[in-house]
């Protein structure tokens, strides 16, 4: 093992994409901290109502973002990488495209907001923090960065973006700012990145790909994203419907405590994302060389899934008043029960980046998209149940028994998931039976 390490510490490919995901990872974690900390000290300065209001726009707006998104993401960077001599084409079309479709989204929310029971500053802040999507149009210029495996610009470029960000919301609170000023700030977060982007394509000294446009190749890069475009939009459902609909429901303040708790929980998030990034490459060959090893890794990689949940949330359940009081004071109390809940969502969170692994490895996209759907119609319909009667609580429990469908029952159901539901309730129950050394069987 050591003769390989030392081996691969002396290959040229392999430090070029070693340095390449520990920029990405770094800027992740500074990222995950600075908004961690800084968010603390906004959310103590708001209070709950306040708080509660921000949070509801800023999620009200996402429901969009995936639409204004296009679903090009990846989709631009394998084509990148395959015509890197298209590059300015591609980038250019995608730089419209996206823009276009931002625009789109501004009209959708500017002819939904009078019908919902929304004030008119609450409109005209969510406005404004729409119009930040516009300028998410320069991020195929990260595009481009990623297909020659540059993360390292791409990350000085969030980095500047962050500390810029971070900075002007900590003079707000010590200057004691106003609400407007928070959500001015959301849409200069967009502003900034867009000209860091911009400053470091343009010291490259390449082609203005603003200039370019190819209409039959926007019909097909369109025509290749709708299923992301449906697909991320489902995830932006998942992930925020819950605070649009407390805030229609209950009120800011449930939504501020609800929050809390949600920021709280997401800092686990990141941990099950790189492990699979790290694990899916072996995962991917041990299908190639046979179906007992691909079995037995992907058994392991359930049990893993399942530990680290146990590790971080029992933890959390037992100690989650303690934290939310000591870290956002007193006036946050209510969200320690909510966080202490919101511990069993880790529990899905892991499992269902596990199974994502396999429906992707599987090349089962559809069936993914089919289970985000019904998912996102379960969450929506218990929410409208739960949330008059239980709160922010009744949205938990709602989120619960979605995941619940999404990820274990709907893969019963189906006969080319049913084996790999099997194994996750293996996992479960055999998870200290857990195997990292070398497979027995593997070559």
């Amino acid at each position: 093992m050591f003769a390989k390490l030392k081996t691969l510490q002396n290959h040229p490919g392999f430090i070029r994409y070693f340095k390449n995901t520990s920029w990405m990872m770094g800027e992740q974690f500074l990222r995950i901290i600075a908004g961690l900390f800084v968010g603390i000290w906004v959310a103590r300065y708001l209070g709950p109502e306040q708080f509660g209001l921000f949070n509801y726009m800023l999620a009200f707006t996402a429901l969009f973002g995936g639409i204004a998104k296009l679903g090009l993401d990846g989709i631009m960077v394998r084509d990148l990488v395959n015509h890197p001599e298209k590059s300015v084409t591609y980038l250019g079309t995608a730089f419209w495209l996206k823009f276009i479709g931002a625009i789109i989204v501004m009209g959708l929310i500017a002819a939904i907001a009078p019908f919902i029971s929304n004030d008119t500053t609450t409109n005209q802040f969510i406005f404004i923090i729409a119009a930040g999507l516009v300028f998410q149009s320069f991020e195929v210029v990260e595009f481009d960065f990623q297909s020659q495996v540059l993360a390292k610009i791409v990350s000085i470029c969030k980095v500047i973006q962050l500390s810029l960000s971070s900075i002007i919301k900590i003079y707000l609170v010590l200057t004691e700012a106003g609400l407007f000023w928070f959500v001015l700030v959301t849409a200069l977060d967009a502003v900034s990145l867009a000209i860091s982007y911009l400053i470091a394509y343009n010291i490259r000294k390449k082609q203005a790909f603003y200039k370019h446009f190819d209409f039959n190749l926007a019909k097909q890069l369109l025509r290749d994203s709708w299923p992301m475009i449906f697909g991320s939009s489902l995830l932006m459902i998942q992930a925020y419907i819950d605070q649009v609909m407390i805030q229609w429901l209950h009120g800011s303040v449930e939504v501020g405590y609800y929050s809390v708790a949600i920021k709280l929980i997401a800092v686990f998030g990141f941990v099950p994302i790189i492990l699979k990034d790290s694990l899916f490459p072996a995962i991917v060959n041990a299908k190639n060389k046979s179906s007992s090893l691909y079995t037995t890794r992907i058994l392991n990689y359930y049990r893993l899934n399942f530990m680290l949940f146990l590790l971080f949330a029992i933890p959390v359940f037992m100690f989650s008043e303690i934290i939310v009081v000591f870290l956002f004071g007193d006036t946050y109390r209510p969200a320690g029960v909510l966080f202490a809940l919101l511990a069993f969502r880790l529990f899905f969170s892991n499992m269902g980046v596990a199974r994502g692994a396999f429906l992707l490895n599987e090349n089962l996209l559809k069936f993914s998209l089919i289970t985000l759907f019904v998912g996102a119609l379960v969450n929506i319909v218990l929410n409208y149940l739960w949330i008059p009667e239980y709160a922010a609580k009744g949205a938990v429990a709602a989120t619960i028994v979605s995941f619940t469908v999404t990820i274990f029952l709907m893969d019963f159901f189906y006969k080319k998931t049913r084996n790999n539901a099997y194994l996750m309730v293996k996992g479960i129950l055999t998870f200290y039976r857990i195997n990292l050394g070398v497979d027995n069987d593997a070559k």
